[in-house]
């Protein structure tokens, strides 16, 4: 039986964090038998506790023969340092190199040794080890590049990210820009299809635009489960590198002019009927909304591959070209005929290896097809926002474990664990995501190829990105299977690593980086958002003080500032105390704790208002609407480069869009607007207050 010591040490090897403080300030251990489970996940040799020694030998060896990391940081403008791990005998050999580049040219490299005089040696189960640092100090093309270098008779690579060490930022950075927040599917006017879609969100666009706002921001938009299985969440997407064709306009797809099937189907008595019934509906029908859009996208599918044309030839070109896409139809096809998930197919579809004949072929042209009119439809949005407020776009953790990603890519997730967090004031037993982590030695090995793509998919349409629960780059909090949340514990990653794939892309794409940042979240992560110079955020309902002089904590110069998230109570809920409420009526809370915190929540009514009578903007209305105006004034007023409103809030909205930690209790990610975009934009109130807040910002940049 191995000592309690040995198996902390050897999770340290493994860069794990068995011990620390929730979001309570508890002090928590994860079980030996947890902490056993995340390091089977992470390839160590172990069953049990007994294997620990050999494991923590072999785990050491295994650390100092690797000559030299998977992947390797070249900061812009500064010098690169590489640590070598080599047995001793070549210590004091010369060796050369080269870097490939992603272009494929060969650069030339002139080390310099930072310690030429004594290299460390290290004794590691008998084999004598030593340390060289080499220095190179010629600038490098920024990219993803790839370094050999030769040491007597070893060959040694890693992958070289050479990329800036700020995140692209717009040209002005003491701009004070604004825009608005509401997820599509929940936007919706009088022509669209019981949903809100890719024209609802360019009319937007050009409303928020038109008053001087730079950007509208939506939760993920990224392919889903809206049949069997069914899972509306944006969060636990399919894939993050296809879109959801449930957000498509049919209506504007070219081949609907020309297809006389399609538009009789449309206008027949009882797709209309169809029709004025989800939209009657206060929730999304994701099913009903996906099975009407879905008749008409496979009669327009069936006109376009009838005859050559030019849209054809653009279609099977767009296929032919992207050979992921080809795999994502086919699993998407094969998930259809199955009518399950894919861990319960035949075990060689399982193992990613279909065949045609092992699903419908018509299936997989629906989703190619579909796949490129989001294309189309996205480049279209894009385009649109040269004269209307740019893309703010979420950037999801994880993704469903029975979607594509993880089928085709299983080695990268650690599939006996799940994503999640320890146990905080709002959730005292921990949460589980149940989304698989990154295993993050088989993610450095790819080179991060998966993020980089996942990425790219969503930089080429969008003006911001906002990074979901930005600690993950740093650390993940694991939950393994068979174990509670309060069990789980932290798996460090490389930071540095995953900024550099991020400031790289960001530049590529123009693209402005927002890291969420709430939450139980160490100092160390927003000190290193602040120096990539990537955004933090700033909840006002977050920094709300009893003390009238000081109610409102002011928000930091580099963060996007909101009054609320897509998590968090609306402004009317937390007027009210209605969020109160409902974590009442959940079982959240007992009756005691609930008036503890209407108490406190009356206290901070009281301070907020004297906060902003003193600040001259509130007046003797002190109505919920008064106080929403006057608060979002204070914000707009303030230091933070972005400013993001959310929607609802504009018409006093109550109830939230998701309540986290329920599934079936409540409707998340389901509600519509209550208000359609044209009453939004004739509403004289919301336009004039939004128009006051461009005003602000645009003095204060």
């Amino acid at each position: 039986m191995a000592a309690p010591d040995s198996l902390q040490a050897l999770a340290r090897l493994y860069n794990l964090q068995t011990a620390y403080f929730d979001g309570l300030g508890q002090f928590r251990k994860a079980p030996p038998e947890a902490v056993l489970n995340v390091l089977k996940s992470l390839d160590a040799p172990v069953e049990s506790l007994a294997d620990v020694p050999n494991a923590l030998r072999e785990r050491h060896q295994a650390l100092w023969r690797r000559a030299i990391e998977p992947v390797t940081v070249a900061w812009q403008d500064r010098a690169l340092e590489i640590k070598l791990r080599l047995p001793a005998s070549l210590a004091e050999t010369p060796l050369s190199g080269e870097i490939i580049t992603e272009n494929s040219e060969r650069i030339g490299c002139q080390w310099e040794e930072k310690n030429p005089i004594q290299p460390v040696v290290r004794k590691v189960e008998g084999i004598r080890f030593v340390t060289r640092a080499l220095v190179l100090r010629a600038p490098l093309p920024l990219g993803y590049h790839w370094l050999h270098l030769r040491v007597g008779d070893q060959d040694l690579e890693t992958y070289l990210f050479a990329a800036p060490f700020h995140a692209y930022g717009p040209a002005d950075l003491n701009a004070k820009r604004w825009g608005v927040f509401c997820p599509l599917y929940a936007l919706r006017s009088a022509r669209s299809w019981g949903t809100g879609d890719i024209t609802d969100l360019a009319d937007l666009g050009r409303f928020v635009g038109v008053l001087g706002g730079q950007a509208v921001a939506t939760l993920p938009m990224l392919a889903g489960f809206l049949d069997e299985p069914f899972n509306p969440s944006p969060y636990a997407p399919v894939s993050r590198l296809f879109w959801n064709e449930f957000y498509l306009d049919v209506t504007r797809v070219a081949e609907l002019a020309e297809c006389p099937a399609a538009r009789a189907m449309i206008n027949s008595q009882q797709f209309a009927r169809e029709l004025d019934a989800v939209r009657a509906q206060n929730l999304v029908d994701y099913r009903k909304v996906a099975g009407l859009k879905r008749i008409v996208l496979e009669e327009l599918l069936d006109f376009i591959l009838a005859a050559p044309s030019a849209r054809r030839e653009s279609f099977e070109s767009f296929v032919a070209s992207r050979s992921a896409l080809r795999d994502y139809a086919a699993f998407r096809a094969k998930g259809e005929r199955e009518r399950k998930t894919w861990p319960h197919w035949p075990e060689a579809d399982r193992n990613g290896a279909l065949t045609q004949g092992g699903y419908d072929d018509r299936a997989k042209s629906y989703h190619l097809y579909v796949q490129w009119l989001c294309d189309e439809q996205a480049l279209w949005l894009r385009s649109e926002s040269d004269n209307a407020a740019g893309l703010y776009l979420d950037f999801p953790l994880g993704v469903n474990r029975d979607g594509y990603d993880v089928w085709r890519e299983r080695g990268l997730f650690a599939v006996r664990a799940s994503g999640g967090a320890p146990p905080d004031s709002l959730f005292i037993k921990g949460q589980n995501w149940g989304f698989p982590p990154f295993h993050p030695g088989a993610i450095r090995r790819q080179g991060y190829r998966y993020y980089r793509e996942c990425l790219r998919h969503h930089m080429v349409h969008a003006s911001m990105l906002r990074i979901d629960h930005v600690l993950g780059l740093h650390r993940a909090f694991w939950v393994p299977d068979g174990f509670s949340a309060a069990d789980g514990l932290y798996v460090h990653n490389r930071a540095e690593e995953y900024y550099a794939v991020l400031s790289l892309e960001s530049h590529r794409h123009h693209v402005q980086i927002v890291g969420e940042n709430l939450g139980t979240v160490p100092p160390y992560v927003t000190e290193a958002l602040a120096r990539h110079k990537i955004l933090g955020m700033h909840v006002g309902q977050f920094g709300v003080n009893t003390d009238p002089a000081n109610a409102l904590d002011a928000a930091p110069s580099h963060t996007v500032a909101s009054l609320n998230t897509h998590d968090t109570a609306t402004f009317m809920s937390f007027w009210t105390g209605a969020d109160t409420d409902d974590r009442l009526a959940l079982g959240l809370i007992n009756q005691e704790q609930a008036q503890q915190e209407a108490r406190y929540r009356a206290a901070q009514r009281d301070a907020i208002v004297a906060y902003l009578r003193s600040a001259g903007l509130l007046g003797s209305d002190i109505g919920a609407g008064a106080v929403l105006g006057a608060w979002l004034k204070f914000l707009a007023a303030g230091g933070a480069q972005f400013l993001l409103i959310n929607l609802e809030d504009l018409w006093l909205e109550t109830a939230p869009q998701n309540v986290p930690g329920t599934w079936e209790e409540r409707p998340n990610w389901q509600r519509k607007a209550r208000l359609t975009l044209e009453e939004i934009r004739a509403t004289p109130e919301i336009v004039e207050l939004l128009r006051t807040i461009g005003d602000i910002r645009r003095r204060m940049s």
